[in-house]
């Protein structure tokens, strides 16, 4: 990964898109006696994604797993396109896109597993978490100094908004 393929594209980004599971969260569930999965997110990426949100930028989640508490969680920080139980992920990108007539180029997604991909494929600026396997890092444009789940969100999101003179601290964003 060269600094300046990345950095040059930052300028570019409207659009954010990101898979949960490994990216919102470090990949691991805790499973109740009932069979519901458990799942923690970082207070300072739900930060991040709000201050997107409040900013004007287009902010889409992306994932495979169908948990109605990551919906919830999603939905009070101000996000309306969120596309839970994708197993062709191609397909709500595509939907996505045209329902609000964005272009690929300007698009940011952050995967961090086999699923993500062929979506990866196809954005202007594939990121990643530092803990995404191996195929995935190999076609990010940026890869995080940070974990899945542990700010990477926040990384990407933050270095978009500075570069852009977006990124103020914003601290009339309600996060929590």
């Amino acid at each position: 990964m060269e600094d300046k393929s990345y950095k040059e594209y930052l300028n570019q980004i409207t659009t954010f898109i990101f898979d949960v599971d490994g990216v919102l969260t470090d990949g691991t569930v805790t499973v109740t006696t009932d069979g519901e999965m458990l799942r923690t997110m970082n207070i300072k990426d739900g930060y991040a994604l709000k201050t997107a949100v409040d900013k004007g930028y287009h902010v889409c989640i992306i994932s495979g797993g169908s948990n109605e508490g990551v919906r919830k969680r999603l939905e009070n920080l101000g996000l309306t396109d969120i596309y839970l139980g994708a197993h062709n992920k191609i397909e709500q990108l595509n939907d996505y896109l045209e329902k609000h007539s964005l272009k690929l180029e300007n698009a940011l997604y952050m995967g961090d597993d086999i699923p993500d991909y062929p979506v990866m494929q196809l954005v202007g600026l594939p990121a990643c978490p530092q803990d995404a396997v191996p195929e995935i890092k190999a076609i990010s444009k940026y890869i995080s100094h940070k974990n899945g789940g542990k700010g990477a969100v926040r990384d990407v999101i933050e270095q978009v908004l500075k570069v852009q003179g977006k990124w103020n601290g914003s601290f009339d964003a309600k996060y929590d």
